[in-house]
């Protein structure tokens, strides 16, 4: 009878158990939006478009339908122009967060309010305009805008040791931009007020041309007392 019969309440509209997750995750999950951008890019039903912040929003929802329907990535939720921890006055153009449950990492609990990954977007070349710098992706004369300074001067990310930053390659070649770059540092280091030095220079990981996908590496000292950051570059052909 029914009577008989044990009911069983399921619980809605409660968060997860919290998830552990080792410290490479981060490695992982960067390696996760990598393996992501060229099907984005290449996506029928995406509108063409050149606009940083029409990209990154493209992106983003890709970024989120895709993780929803990954087994292991549906933790996760990806969000654009969002608030920097720490510098309030601070937008970062892209970040990974927890998506229902919190995920610990290294001993820090991470919630949907917390980000994992503050990832910058940049275009390249930088467009013209007034007080933009050809050199933007590292550095920009006219203001703190400068991709890789935010990381360093401890604008962007100050909370993290590992962050990402895309590339949207309109122009030229991956080699290319990593020659234009080298340059860009090396000059840079020759001015020691600016506090750029050869360790600041990027490294190729790996340049798929199928994919036309090339993925870097680079590590930087940052103002005052915060740690050293790694940074992993993310360069993909859109021409």
């Amino acid at each position: 009878m029914l009577a008989n019969v044990p009911i069983t309440v399921t619980p809605s509209g409660m968060l997860s158990s919290d998830v552990h997750r080792p410290a490479t995750f981060r490695h992982e999950l960067l390696k996760f939006v990598a393996g992501e951008l060229p099907s984005w890019r290449d996506d029928d039903e995406r509108e063409s478009a050149t606009a940083e912040t029409v990209l990154t929003s493209q992106l983003c929802a890709h970024l989120n339908f895709t993780a929803r329907h990954s087994v292991g990535w549906d933790l996760l939720q990806f969000r654009v122009e969002e608030t920097d921890e720490r510098r309030k006055g601070r937008k970062i153009d892209l970040v990974a967060a927890p998506c229902g449950a919190a995920i610990y990492i290294d001993g820090r609990r991470h919630t949907v309010y917390d980000f994992l990954m503050p990832i910058e977007c940049k275009r390249l070349p930088t467009p013209k305009g007034k007080s933009r710098d050809e050199r933007e992706y590292v550095f920009n004369r006219y203001a703190t805008t400068g991709g890789i300074q935010r990381f360093k001067d401890g604008h962007h990310g100050e909370a993290h040791s590992l962050a990402g930053m895309i590339g949207y390659v309109q122009e030229h070649t991956a080699k290319h931009w990593l020659e234009c770059i080298t340059a860009w540092i090396a000059n840079l280091s020759d001015q020691p007020e600016l506090v750029w030095t050869a360790a600041d220079q990027l490294e190729m990981v790996s340049d798929d041309e199928e994919l036309r996908l090339a993925v870097l590496r680079s590590c930087h000292e940052r103002a005052g007392t915060l740690p050293e950051i790694e940074l992993r570059h993310l360069w993909l052909q859109m021409n």
